[in-house]
């Protein structure tokens, strides 16, 4: 089930990052991992870094998919976003997190997500 599982968030990330280009973004990094999270997708817009959680289902049955993106998730998210500012001496950029929901090929791309 697991391998499964990955196949269906490594589509979904492909699909995410494939809409994100369409609309402007560049991707600066894909599935970044660092000793206190991992983070699907790091892009840029102007001058904004952008953080995104991808969620993929292929149906609703159990919820919307950015529902599974709870307090802990965004906790790792933020420690790993704050590895690579300063990581990559972007410290002083603007940032903000975004969640992709993806079901079936419905795209639902919320801003400022948390």
């Amino acid at each position: 089930m697991k391998e499964f599982n990955n196949v269906i968030g490594a589509t979904g990330e492909k699909q995410a990052e494939e809409f994100l280009k369409k609309k402007g973004y560049k991707i600066l990094t894909k599935n970044f991992r660092c000793v206190v999270g991992e983070i699907d997708l790091i892009a840029k817009q102007k001058d904004m870094v952008i953080f995104i959680e991808v969620k993929k289902r292929e149906t609703y049955l159990f919820g919307n998919p950015a529902e599974a993106v709870g307090k802990m998730k965004q906790s790792k998210i933020r420690k790993a976003a704050l590895y690579y500012l300063k990581q990559y001496k972007l410290i002083d950029s603007p940032c903000r997190f975004d969640v992709i929901e993806i079901v079936g090929e419905n795209i639902n791309h919320i801003e400022n997500a948390f």
